[in-house]
């Protein structure tokens, strides 16, 4: 799914970067890259099990977070509750800037 994502936004003429392997699982990795996140026009959160990721990001940047559920990740996906949940409040964490 991101890379459907990546490729259907280059075809739309955006420049675009690809940061795999951030979850939250491992929450090091993504604040490592956080400076690259933070320059991004958009962001497209491709979450796993239970979605946390695009919550995570959107309290971490003043950019839109497109939160992308998938069926296979870490956590508990409650048949797929859990990650339509949790993708639904990625406005509540977002700064209101």
């Amino acid at each position: 799914m991101a890379e459907e994502a990546a490729i259907t936004a280059e075809i739309m003429g955006n420049r675009t970067a690809r940061i795999y392997d951030v979850g939250v699982a491992g929450l090091h990795r993504l604040l490592a890259r956080l400076e690259e996140i933070q320059r991004a026009h958009v962001v497209i959160a491709v979450a796993g099990m239970e979605g946390a990721l695009p919550s995570v990001v959107a309290g971490l940047v003043d950019k839109p977070v497109i939160a992308v559920p998938t069926s296979v990740g870490y956590g508990a996906s409650l048949g797929g509750l859990t990650r339509c949940w949790r993708c639904s409040t990625v406005a509540a964490a977002a700064p209101p800037w």
